[in-house]
């Protein structure tokens, strides 16, 4: 592999001059600060919110610094992970020209990301056991290519994609490889976090609306080398992440032991909810889980869906998504939560 990150970055991208931002053109505390035309009153809220937040968030960075084991510089937050993703397509991907390539079933904001920034998709399907089909993506690579994304835990299926097959992809491509790791925390697969010295082309995403329980908050992770976080810096928003997801952020990156358990009861949970429906005869399939969902192929899921929705419990119908005809997607609720889905899907078959 022959990775160079200026050969990759579009030109208008190169060429830029970023916002600066108020933040951005001084360093250390100040006590009166008169540069943003903030109201210097304050806020009619409890907690004050009246001055513009840290634009690169350091404080926060700090904390996952020391719970990731990568330097801050390496480390980009985004409005979610979906923001780290369309900062992907802006950066490396000229619309019209370049491509991308896409495992399905996978996570969909890939491909709405890549039709929002006019940028062709090609996919290359799973096998059949929902692992990469390493030919078909080195078949559909050419000199346009850009970025590949990887799912792993994947969504909508939940497996781990093996890790020897994703080492060929970064150690083979020349461009960039997204590997997301949303649900890594509830997987027995370690992370590729400690891989990002070794591979300059790997980006990984992770976000803080699993495990840690923060999806209102919308806070997404992306670890790259320190080349490519600045390339992120360069283009987001300047101000991407406001102060009340910062405070709550670091409040709860405190807490890590909390967070912990609850991944242990989900994970025991996940397997008690499989062991439950495995005795129903009309439930055919179930993959094997790395993630806080399970995809379940049973009769009639279609039918099946519309019944729960009209119970007031709402799954994921994926049975038309490819390789998951016939399938729903369960999270793992609470233990009250489970047994009430298990309890209606019994009812529908009796």
């Amino acid at each position: 592999m022959s990775f160079n990150l200026d050969f990759l970055l579009r030109e208008n991208i190169k060429n830029l001059h970023p916002y600066s931002s108020a933040r951005d053109e001084f360093d250390g505390e100040a006590s009166v600060m008169l540069d943003a035309n903030e109201n210097a009153y304050g806020s009619p809220l409890s907690q004050s919110f009246n001055r513009y937040p840290d634009p690169l968030q350091l404080a926060v960075k700090q904390k996952l610094s020391t719970i990731k084991g990568v330097p801050a510089d390496h480390i980009f937050l985004g409005n979610g992970s979906d923001e780290a993703i369309d900062l992907l397509f802006r950066a490396f991907c000229r619309p019209g020209i370049d491509n991308v390539i896409l495992l399905p079933p996978t996570y969909g904001m890939y491909e709405v990301s890549a039709n929002i920034n006019d940028v062709a998709v090609r996919k290359v399907t799973l096998t059949a056991d929902y692992q990469l089909d390493i030919d078909g993506i080195a078949a559909a690579i050419d000199a346009h290519t850009k970025i590949i994304f990887i799912c792993s835990p994947n969504n909508p299926t939940g497996n781990s994609i093996r890790r020897q097959d994703i080492e060929t992809i970064l150690v083979n491509f020349d461009g960039i490889v997204v590997l997301d790791e949303a649900y890594i925390n509830y997987s027995k697969q370690s992370s590729f976090l400690p891989s990002l010295v070794e591979f300059p082309n790997l980006v990984i995403l992770q976000t803080l609306s699993k495990a840690w329980g923060l999806a209102a908050l919308r806070l997404g992770m992306a670890f790259a080398s320190k080349e490519i976080i600045q390339v992120f810096n360069k283009i987001k928003p300047p101000y991407n992440i406001n102060q009340a997801t910062q405070t709550f952020a670091i409040e709860a990156l405190e807490r890590i032991d909390t967070v912990n358990a609850w991944i242990r009861e989900t994970v025991d949970e996940r397997s008690l909810l499989v062991q439950q429906l495995q005795r129903i005869p009309q439930v055919q399939h179930i993959t094997p889980s790395d993630a806080n969902f399970v995809l379940v192929r049973l009769q009639d899921a279609r039918e099946l869906y519309r019944y729960l929705v009209s119970k007031g419990i709402i799954v994921r119908d994926r049975s038309t998504v490819t390789l998951c005809e016939g399938a729903l997607r369960m999270t793992v609720g609470t233990p009250d939560e489970n047994r009430a889905l298990l309890s209606q899907i019994e009812e529908f078959y009796t």
